[in-house]
């Protein structure tokens, strides 16, 4: 059977973002990060994948790269609140008992194609040891 519409841009995008898309995303500006992390190089991380950080301390990153400890959370406008600012200080502090990097990424980071949020990515990746394959 001819797939008539194979051709047309909008069906083009609506597949090639089928086939990017991941469960377990909880936002599309950490699709973006996500994405711009593997076109340059990097392996694709977990996604709020649960990852016990001590005896009852659960954390589930929104990108995970479990073997080389390097945890990235995507801060949209709502860790600007005085009792979000707190719960993000515990939760690097979890982190970083645990022996964990935690990568930090706003808005900010992601103008110019993400470069500057692939770039402390990219850091934290090569400092716990990841070389490019």
């Amino acid at each position: 059977m001819l797939d008539r519409h194979k051709g047309t841009p909008g069906i083009r995008r609506a597949r090639l973002a089928l086939e990017q898309a991941r469960v377990g995303a909880d936002s599309a500006p950490e699709t973006r990060l996500r994405l711009a992390l593997e076109r340059a190089g990097l392996p694709e991380p977990e996604l709020n994948q649960p990852t016990e950080l001590g005896f009852g301390v659960v954390r589930e990153p929104d990108l995970g790269y479990r073997e080389q400890r390097v945890a990235v959370e995507y801060e949209g406008e709502g860790h600007s609140e005085p009792a979000q600012i707190v719960r993000d200080i515990e939760r690097e502090e979890d982190y970083s008992r645990a022996g964990w990097h935690l990568v930090r990424i706003s808005k900010r980071h992601m103008g110019n194609d993400a470069r500057s949020a692939v770039s402390k990515v990219l850091a934290a990746m090569q400092e716990r040891g990841w070389t490019p394959k």
